[in-house]
């Protein structure tokens, strides 16, 4: 058979999907993978698609499948043109809605718009299959762009069976010099390729479900928490039970078990406590998760008996829990990470007793491209918390001469990081790179309170600026998270003005005190979620 221009083959139709699940990984390409039930009807699809080459796929149902043609010029209502098309391998039902980005150096990777779709009838015929067989296909659509009598024809002699002419007839829909380049948006979305491409809003993965296979690349903006009614019911469960959250049915287990010692008199804090402010904080933690692979350190019989991290989802998750594959894995890692894309997801998270939560800097689709640059004040054995103030008081000034936007956060636990949103295109080894400059310039200011050296026990004590956090799969934990420490302490975003508040405290805030903090003041990290900042010279 002969080779189509995405470097597809063009199939007979009884071959229906073998071809194409044959040429795609489902661990690793985020497309559908036909897995779900397709929904009854016949549609047609045109997508445009720019992967080693500029086309347009046109995509007819039948018999339950997409069958496809790769057309190079487009489809076009001047019935003076023939427009070659590639016969194709079939494609599943679901992928008549993607529009999003295939990742570089997948089959087909690259950007995807619903260029066109609607419905299609055959014509002169009762059995297309037979009619795409036999090689000529009369059909008429009724689309957003495209309407009227098409023929697809099978060029003659061509034993591959893949080089076909689109036509148009000359009816009251034909249009001479109609350009396909010249209605080149979206009908679903009114964008084009380059701006999908540039801010993609999906990726979609194979491996689930494909109605459950979208992972969202953009940051949800309302979010809305559990209702009284949800909460109550979570309230109402024994030790174990099913709740349903945000239209998920959740399992939920050993809700009464005591993850978190009090602290100061305060009480115990359980799994249920745990999964309740999961649900309540996550319209304000998704926008730190949404898009991102996160990395879960789980305590599953409680903080005082130490944690672990665990990063690969396990095989007993719920199949709408979304996922993301690392097709640069190599044996042994974490090939399967969580994107946490709504309430059930963070609650999922929180019953498998992940006490932290580290999202990744890097966003999909492209992990190689930090969007925040990580400043990381990490106290020595011998630092107080107000040598750690210093240091986030220098770095304060620092960054207000340089005019760079960024944000302090305490951990939670001894120390404060300091989150600088960064412009995509940006480079782990020049974010890495800039945040030693601050940092060493910091560190010759006040330098009897920072130590360089890597390892613990030879920096006497003192408190290391950590710049290695700027790397792939190197995280810090998420704004909001809880950590492991009697009275459950979480991760706050501060103003820059609260580092001079003498009641400041790295583990001032708890599970139970944040939401009120969050009602009065906000999350002062919230407004540079997204910001496009270049960083200046240091």
């Amino acid at each position: 058979m002969a080779v189509g221009r995405d470097g597809g083959v063009g199939v007979p139709h009884g071959m229906a999907l073998e071809t194409y699940r044959a040429k795609r990984d489902f661990a690793r390409t985020p497309e559908p993978s036909g897995a779900a039930d397709p929904a009854p009807g016949r549609r047609f699809v045109v997508q445009r698609h720019r992967a080693r080459r500029l086309h347009y796929d046109l995509r007819l149902e039948i018999d339950e499948v997409l069958v496809s043609w790769a057309v190079p010029r487009g489809p076009t209502l001047d019935p003076a043109a023939r427009h070659t098309a590639v016969h194709v391998e079939d494609h599943p039902l679901e992928y008549a809605g993607f529009e999003g980005v295939i990742p570089k150096g997948e089959y087909g990777g690259g950007d995807v718009i619903v260029w066109d779709r609607g419905t299609w009838e055959p014509a002169r015929t009762d059995d297309p299959a037979a009619a795409v067989e036999a090689g000529e296909l009369h059909f008429d659509l009724h689309g957003e762009k495209l309407a009227g009598r098409f023929v697809l024809v099978r060029r003659d002699g061509d034993g591959g069976r893949d080089q076909w002419l689109l036509i148009h007839k000359r009816d009251e829909h034909a249009v001479d010099g109609w350009d396909p380049e010249d209605h080149r948006r979206s009908v679903v979305s009114g964008r084009t390729n380059e701006e999908v491409a540039a801010a993609p809003a999906a990726m979609w993965q194979g491996g689930v479900a494909a109605a459950d296979a979208e992972v969202r690349l953009d940051v949800p903006t309302s979010v809305e928490p559990p209702n009284v009614d949800e909460l109550a019911a979570l309230d109402e469960l024994g030790r174990r039970g099913r709740w349903e959250l945000a239209g998920r049915e959740l399992v939920l287990t050993n809700l009464d078990k005591v993850l978190f010692p009090g602290r100061r008199g305060a009480r115990r804090v359980t799994k249920r406590d745990l999964i309740r402010y999961y649900a309540e904080v996550g319209p304000w933690m998704l926008p730190y998760l949404a898009g991102r692979p996160v990395n879960m350190h789980r305590y599953p019989d409680g903080v005082d008996e130490g944690g672990f991290w665990h990063k690969e989802v396990p095989d007993h998750a719920p199949d709408w829990l979304v996922r993301w594959h690392n097709p640069e894995a190599d044996p042994g890692e974490t090939a399967c990470y969580v994107v946490p894309d709504g309430l059930p997801a963070l609650v999922w998270l929180a019953n498998f007793g992940a006490v932290e939560l580290h999202p990744w800097t890097s966003r999909l689709p492209d992990v190689h491209a930090p969007t925040w640059a990580l400043i990381d004040i990490d106290p020595g054995t011998a630092s107080t918390f107000d040598d750690v103030l210093v240091l986030a008081r220098l770095f304060r000034t620092a960054l207000d001469h340089l005019g760079v936007a960024a944000a302090p956060k305490v951990t939670g636990s001894r120390g404060v990081q300091i989150w600088v949103p960064v412009t995509s295109g940006c480079t782990f080894g020049e974010t890495r790179a800039w945040v030693e400059r601050i940092s060493r310039a910091v560190g010759r200011t006040v330098p009897e309170l920072v130590s360089w050296e890597w390892y613990k026990d030879r920096r006497g004590g003192l408190a290391r600026l950590d710049y290695t956090q700027n790397a792939i799969n190197k995280t810090l934990v998420a704004p909001f998270s809880p950590r492991p420490a009697a009275g459950a302490p979480v991760s706050v975003p501060i103003r820059w003005g609260e580092l001079d508040d003498p009641g400041l405290r790295p583990d001032r805030w708890t599970l139970h005190t944040v939401l009120d903090r969050l009602q009065e003041v906000g999350d002062p990290l919230a407004e540079l979620i997204g910001r496009d900042q270049r960083l200046p010279p240091v």
